[in-house]
């Protein structure tokens, strides 16, 4: 039966699972797509707090900064992301948008690599808009597995984003 133990590896102290006989246990690997080339990567669990680069790109799978996504990627992020997403349906006409943009990358530099943050310009992408029911901008959809597990129709700090995604988690 595994057990937890701290393990001091690579210059830090975590806590990992062993088997009955000290071994690490290894982790299934998480699928997640390359924020630069959109490639899907098979990258081990205690790659992600590591610099993970895309096999195909070989760029950061995580650069602290929300992805652009369009109707083209966005089932590609959603869909084949095996950690949550955070989604800022958003215009580029809204004040609170723009007034909230700092904000939400500045939550994504405290949030990744546990959870990818993106954005959805809902002009540009009005299929999107439309899909996902989006009435009001900005609207913070969160999704995991594939679904809708969240949503928010409110500018929010960075802290409240944070505080706000690791409630539904």
């Amino acid at each position: 039966m595994p057990d937890h133990r701290l393990i001091f590896a690579n210059g830090t102290l975590a806590l990992r699972e062993v088997s009955y006989d000290n071994e690490p246990v290894v982790s299934d690997p998480l699928y997640l797509a390359c924020p630069h080339c959109h490639v899907v990567n098979r990258v081990p669990e205690a790659n992600l707090v590591q610099a993970a680069n895309s096999g195909q790109c070989h760029k950061p799978l995580f650069t602290a900064y929300p992805l652009d996504l369009t109707a083209a990627t966005f089932a590609m992020h959603i869909e084949r992301s095996d950690i949550p997403v955070l989604v800022d349906f958003w215009a580029p006409w809204c004040a609170a948008c723009k007034m909230m943009a700092p904000q939400f990358v500045q939550a994504a530099g405290m949030l990744e690599p546990r959870v990818r943050l993106a954005k959805v310009d809902t002009e540009a992408e009005r299929t999107l808009g439309i899909q996902y029911g989006i009435r009001s901008v900005p609207t913070l959809v969160l999704f995991k597995g594939g679904h809708e597990v969240a949503r928010h129709a409110k500018a929010m700090g960075a802290l409240d984003i944070v505080r706000w995604v690791t409630a539904r988690l």
